[in-house]
């Protein structure tokens, strides 16, 4: 029988009568907790529900991050307007992520959870999702847990060294490959790694404020991974990697404000180009067959370079900007850079003390530094006789910073005694506790530049400005500095977070019992000193939740095919720092977001019941059926005031999610192992189909009249924000038996309408009928993925890569029902990202 690296094989054999004479029978062999079987018969094995894929598996169908991982899960789907995972409809403020076990802090000011794109495969073992909770984890969950288990050293020592260059379609195509745009900031990146000590308001004057570009826009990736085992008990791994690349999308963007026009513009450019520098290092010391302790460190630096220009075209409109009869357009350039740092450092145990006790426990200390330290904005009116600086402001000419330091401290203990163990009646008991502390430092201000008589300076061209924006205009007194008075926004933040827990497991026959309680006290205070801050510059927001979490699961075995399960729970919805702070955000299209000091934690409510069949050890069936109640749901959406901010509310008593999931993995055709002979053909589908629904608020006076609402259009309940009605995932994987085999793998991802935004109700309840916005939905699209692998030999490999092949055209609408017209949909944001297709060799030892 041919044993080949990097697959499965199951032998199935038996001792003949002449194995009596044998003394004893040694069998050494080296586990993997990656592959596809043993994490089938994890979740088998297990009490709570829970889902798996791991790195071979992901390897196979061409997945590059832990991002796209999450995607292949049943009822998992991602956003391409947000960047957001969403989970049973849930997006991201109901998820709770975690590295082996212990909490990571996010990299984006916009998100309570990091970006798991930062995760290359290649430094995780497998990415988990317990859409179920458990007491032994953080309550801080509605939707589910996303843990990312990384790798280690599989056997005694391992090298891989790979390469691969790939294009983007879109940044490829005609007027752009030669043209590709780039920041001013591009200059100062080495290696992958930005470094200037030119502050922010030096640059309004020493740094030109024009793009630059850059020809043939190549996509890269290269990697290695090394690892020995030294002696018997010690092991080192090493990964390290860096990719490259470009995307660049067009299309349309259009706001409304109370169903009118307020900002257009039909040919938005975003030019993008990503590094992303990994290495993690992996110790691990087995002191005996009973006690082994494994140390780790993570080190992520992602770069992101960024053009945004939209009204170049002549025909970009922003309400107020200019008079109609001006005969005036506007044009946006937005260059920003940003680099996020990430170092995570953990120590971990396990211990088993005698035959019934096992021990576990963790510790952890993070790093983040999530920077724009010079983002570049210019906003002009223009026609083709005249270009002037536009007037509405002081800083519409502008280079701005933003820092985000994060510093966490974390740790996990449990110890679970076994009382009982027998084949059929057990009972075993787990106590432990967590304990979380993050604190995050923000710090932004604004540096402008503006005219001191409008429309005096005329640029020569929109490629250009660094013509006016000068040292000279400023000493002549043509231009003024503006710098929020010299002061800075900013806010200091502290999450505590503590929990102590007790799970009970009892086994009895085909039963399995799991019961437990968490008590778990948060506490949160955020400082902010924030220029336009509703009530005051300076504040304080203080919010502590003390509460028992209850969990349940049960799980019946009818067979060794056959498992049915329930589980039920409470748990909360801790709100983010960035949905307190008043601090206001600016994307590049201009849209404003605001934290509100006002925002309350959410409480859910959990019902699974599930039945799951295992034909074989690498085959499934299952089919789920969920329930969620959340009372005092968080939505985003837009503040009732002439501004149009979208800030965070308790806009709903409460929200409730019915659902179904099936899911199915079957082989299709098998090859025959011992001959080397026929295919392989299996395939994998999920399906999940869901009905959601809150309640939108209103509060009345005395008189009933109305004094707050968060209900519009006449609608008095609407969708979970973020949830489709279908989301399906499926992948047809083949490959042959041959001596240098042959895979394929074609995979595709959908996810239907659901709602970006809810809308918001107007301020003159007098015109509710008018004046107010519906809903922006982000329309549903399909993602196919292609992989196809050639073994060389028995050390090289070809891989080619096609991800996004369909390109399709992500979009977001609006219904829109101007005064005394009739209602129609209009699209309020398109574009594509480019289909990514890639060539790659490897070389395995």
């Amino acid at each position: 029988m041919a044993i080949k690296a990097n697959q499965t094989t199951t032998v199935n054999g038996s001792l003949g009568s002449s194995a009596a004479a044998l003394d004893a029978v040694m069998i050494k062999a080296v586990g993997r907790k990656d592959s596809e079987v043993a994490l089938l018969l994890q979740q088998k094995d297990a009490v709570d529900i829970k889902e798996s894929i791991g790195s071979q598996e992901l390897a196979k169908m061409g997945v590059s991050d832990a991002a796209t991982a999450t995607s292949k899960i049943s009822g998992v789907s991602a956003s391409e307007g947000s960047g957001e995972v969403y989970v049973r409809g849930l997006g991201d403020r109901y998820l709770y992520t975690t590295l082996n076990g212990l909490p990571i802090p996010s990299d984006d000011i916009e998100n309570k959870n990091i970006d798991l794109e930062l995760f290359p495969t290649r430094v995780v073992e497998s990415v988990s999702i317990s859409k179920t909770y458990s007491a032994s984890t953080s309550a801080d969950q509605a939707s589910g847990n996303v843990n990312i288990d990384s790798r280690s050293l599989t056997g005694t020592e391992e090298l891989n060294i790979s390469t691969r260059l790939g294009i983007n379609t879109n940044a490829m195509q005609d007027g752009v490959r030669d043209n590709f745009k780039r920041s001013p900031n591009s200059e100062d990146m080495s290696f992958g790694f930005y470094s200037k000590n030119l502050s922010s308001k030096r640059a309004l004057t020493e740094q030109t404020w024009n793009a630059q570009t850059t020809t043939l826009p190549i996509n890269y990736r290269h990697t290695f991974r090394a690892g020995k085992k030294l002696g018997e008990n010690f092991k080192v791994f090493l990964t390290g990697s860096q990719t490259s690349n470009y995307e660049y999308q067009s299309g349309l963007f259009q706001q409304y404000q109370n169903n009118y026009l307020d900002d257009y513009f039909n040919d938005i450019e975003r030019f993008k180009k990503t590094i992303n520098t990994t290495g993690l290092i992996d110790l691990g010391y087995k002191f005996n067959s009973k006690n082994n302790i494994r140390a780790l460190s993570l080190f992520i630096n992602k770069v992101t370079d960024e053009v945004y220009e939209a009204g170049r075209n002549g025909e970009g409109f922003v309400f107020e900007e200019t008079d109609t009869d001006e005969g005036l357009s506007q044009f946006v350039r937005d260059q920003n850079i940003k680099q996020t740092r990430l170092w995570v450092n953990q120590l971990l145990g396990e211990h088993k003390i005698g035959e019934s006790n096992n021990l576990e426990w963790g510790i952890g200390y993070n790093l983040v530094n999530a920077d724009e330290p010079n983002r570049i904005r210019n906003e002009i009116n223009f026609n083709e006789q005249e270009i002037e600086l536009a007037r509405m402001g002081g800083y519409q000419q502008r280079k701005s910073l933003q820092y985000i330091d994060d510093t966490e401290y974390n740790g996990r203990l449990s110890d679970e005694f076994k009382i009982i163990n027998k084949d059929s009646l057990g009972l075993s008991i787990k106590v432990g506790g967590n304990y979380r502390n993050k604190e995050r430092d923000f710090k932004s201000q604004f540096f402008g530049l503006s005219e001191t008589e409008k429309g005096f300076l005329n640029p020569a061209s929109l490629d250009n400005l660094s013509s006016v924006l000068t040292q000279e205009n400023i000493d002549n007194g043509y231009l003024m500095l503006n710098e929020q008075g010299g002061i800075p926004d900013t806010y200091n933040a502290v999450l505590e977070s503590r929990g102590a827990f007790l799970t009970t497991n009892f086994k009895l026959n085909r039963f399995n019992f799991n019961v437990g309680a968490r008590f778990q006290k948060d506490n949160i205070d955020v400082k902010y000193d924030v220029g336009n801050a509703p009530g005051g510059r300076k504040g304080e927001v203080n919010k502590v939740y003390d509460n028992i979490y209850p969990s349940l699961n049960v799980k019946y075995s009818l067979n060794e095919e056959n498992n049915f399960r329930l589980a039920g729970s409470k748990t909360i919805t801790l709100p983010e720092f960035k949905e307190f702070a008043p601090f206001e955000y600016v994307d590049p299209t201009g849209l404003v977001t605001r934290g509100n000091r006002e925002l309350e934690a959410s409480t859910a409510y959990n019902l699974d019941l599930k039945w799951e069949f295992f034909p074989t050890s690498n085959e499934l069936i299952s089919l789920t059926g969920f329930y969620k109640l959340i009372e005092e749901p968080i939505n985003k959406a837009q503040t009732r005031s002439a501004s149009g901010v979208f800030s965070y509310f308790n806009s709903s008593n409460e929200g409730k999610i019915y659902g179904l999931e099936l899911e199915a993995n079957i082989n299709i055709l098998e090859a025959n192992v011992e001959t080397e002979e026929g295919i392989n053909l299996d395939f994998g589908a999920n399906v999940t189909r869901m009905w959601h629904t809150q309640d939108l608020k209103e509060f009345t006076n005395e008189q009933g009249r109305v004094v707050n609402t968060f209900r519009y259009n006449n609608k008095k309940d609407v969708g979970l924000q973020g949830a489709s009605d279908w989301i399906l995932n499926a992948s047809l994987n083949f490959s042959t038996s041959w001596e240098n085999p042959f895979i394929a793998n074609l995979s595709a991802n959908y996810a239907s309408d659901k709602i970006f935004a809810l809308g918001r109700a107007p301020l003159d309840q007098e015109q509710s009928d008018v004046l107010y916005n519906d809903s922006i939905i982000e329309k549903g699209f399909v993602v196919l993925n292609l992989t196809i692998t050639q073994d060389l030999s028995e050390n090289w490999t070809l891989r080619f890569t096609g991800k996004n092949l369909l390109n399709p055209e992500i979009e977001r609408t609006q219904n829109v029902r101007p005064a005394g017209g009739t209602q129609r949909t209009e699209t309020v944001s398109s574009y594509t990202r480019g289909a990514v297709l890639s060539l790659g060799v490897s070389y395995n030892l």
